[in-house]
């Protein structure tokens, strides 16, 4: 027991247990980091690389792709208004080539009469609430006034 208990106490003896104290340690933490290691491999991991570079590459060409159909989208409905106020236009300048249409017109909007024939221009009570509202007018200047009537009776054209 003596060479058991020296045995003990040598330095020979202390470095061995502390060596596999060490390597049980060591091996214990490998286990588990080997636990802990998540399941993403290099693979996966490049596979993810990959097609984040792609997304991010095609991001701006499929931006630019969507705003540009939508662009063409806008320009051909402004070519369908476009077409239609052209037929608007063509039907209008047709009737304005009729002497009755354009008769009609010159007698409605001018207040014209034809000899023998007697004017009169109805009143109606809205016209005269704004004839009141037209008092203001006598406060501002006089060009003002010109193109509010200018403004009016572009108005009552349409």
């Amino acid at each position: 027991m003596a060479v058991k208990d020296r045995d003990r106490f040598s330095t020979a003896t202390r470095l061995r247990l502390l060596g596999e104290q060490t390597a049980a340690r060591v091996y214990r933490s490998q286990t588990k980091r080997q636990a802990r290691r998540s399941r993403l491999t290099g693979r996966a991991a490049l596979l993810a690389l990959v097609l984040c570079s792609m997304i991010v590459a095609l991001a701006y060409p499929m931006r630019q792709y969507v705003s540009q159909r939508a662009e063409i989208s806008d320009l051909q409905q402004q070519q369908e208004q476009a077409r239609r106020r052209v037929e608007q236009l063509r039907d209008l300048k047709a009737r304005w080539q009729d002497d009755a249409y354009a008769e009609q017109q010159i007698r409605r909007r001018l207040h014209y009469v034809m000899p023998g024939e007697t004017g009169y221009v109805v009143v109606d009570p809205g016209a005269a609430k704004q004839s009141r509202t037209d008092l203001r007018a006598a406060h501002r200047p006089w060009y003002a006034n010109v193109w509010d009537g200018v403004d009016k009776s572009d108005a009552s054209d349409q």
